[in-house]
């Protein structure tokens, strides 16, 4: 099966994917917001910026309009980071051929809205385009997926012939997608695992230990449970890979921006400073102001978000804030 493709994102992850689909065959065109990148990637066919050292193959085409990306293809495939997901997305929306199927890879909740990607689709796109809408989330780094490394992800949607169709036309001997109709479950545990690894990079960066780790990870996972069941979730979706999975690596992987983030607050660096030094998005900063909201507005516990909002935007000490997280009131742990 051979298909046209768009790749709307020309960060890391974007990158890698429409690597991953140019090896398989398919037609892909790839969008980049700048003509220096497009012109880069069309002479060098490498991302000497976000993901140097890999080539590009010749089936992947490059540009910088997104009706010549999007008109035609069959699948629209969204990476760019989730803020600019109304923008992009909704200038595409226009563009669309009738049958096609938009997929979401970015992972992360709408900062003013606190709406998920889904729910930004059903506002930009007709009826049916959202209907059909796939996400696809799991544990993975982009690098990894370039060079070729085993990976797993899990591809979500509420129409099942197009889910197995992407499931069919992203996989690979080396890139295993499974298929879910949890389109809450695996959207949530893609955003919110990015505010935990923040927080487990403080734990690590203040030499709290193993132990410390592994319960912020537990403990984390039942958060993003706990919001993920109020909104309509399935809760045996965080046990798999867009959940416990994508959890573990960002917490604990050296290629995690997120956990670097919590690294350089353990450090003493400042929001603001850390960011400014950054190439790449960490979603979990714009994310954790989001799930503090969403999680007040669900009315449930967060204490884990609570501590990285007040971390990042209300200036509190990291150490005296990660530490009141040990004095909370006991409880029973599914509770």
């Amino acid at each position: 099966m051979t298909l046209s493709i768009a790749v709307l994102g020309a960060g890391s992850y974007g990158t890698c994917l429409a690597m991953l689909l140019g090896r398989k065959g398919h037609e892909v065109r790839l969008w980049c917001r700048s003509e220096e990148m497009r012109r880069e990637l069309h002479e060098s066919r490498e991302n000497s910026v976000y993901l140097p050292g890999y080539r590009l193959p010749e089936a992947v085409g490059t540009t910088t309009s997104l009706e010549e990306a999007v008109g035609g293809a069959a699948v629209v495939l969204g990476v760019t980071p989730s803020h600019a997901i109304r923008d992009v997305l909704g200038r595409a929306a226009a563009h669309l051929s009738p049958g096609a199927i938009v997929v979401n890879a970015s992972k992360g909740l709408e900062e003013d809205t606190l709406l998920r990607v889904d729910q930004i689709y059903q506002q930009i796109f007709p009826p049916e385009v959202a209907r059909r809408a796939q996400f696809l989330s799991g544990p993975t780094f982009a690098k990894e997926v370039a060079a070729g490394l085993p990976s797993a992800l899990v591809i979500a949607g509420r129409d099942g012939e197009a889910t197995r169709l992407c499931r069919e036309a992203f996989s690979d001997d080396r890139f295993r997608v499974y298929s879910s109709d949890d389109v809450i479950g695996v959207q949530v545990g893609g955003a919110l695992k990015n505010i935990i690894a923040i927080c487990a990079g403080i734990s690590d960066g203040l030499e709290l230990g193993n132990n410390a780790r592994a319960a912020l990870i537990t403990r984390g996972l039942a958060e993003i449970a706990r919001i993920g069941t109020a909104q309509g979730a399935d809760p045996l979706t965080f046990a798999g890979l867009s959940g416990l999975g994508d959890l573990v690596l960002t917490c604990t992987g050296a290629l995690s921006r997120n956990r670097q983030v919590g690294l350089a607050l353990a450090a003493g660096k400042k929001i603001d400073q850390i960011t400014a030094e950054m190439r790449m998005v960490a979603e979990g900063v714009k994310t954790a102001r989001a799930a503090h909201q969403l999680a007040a507005t669900l009315g449930v516990r967060a204490p884990l978000s609570d501590v990285i909002y007040r971390i990042l935007y209300e200036d509190a000490p990291v150490r005296e804030a990660i530490g009141e997280l040990m004095t909370r009131t006991l409880r029973d742990e599914r509770d």
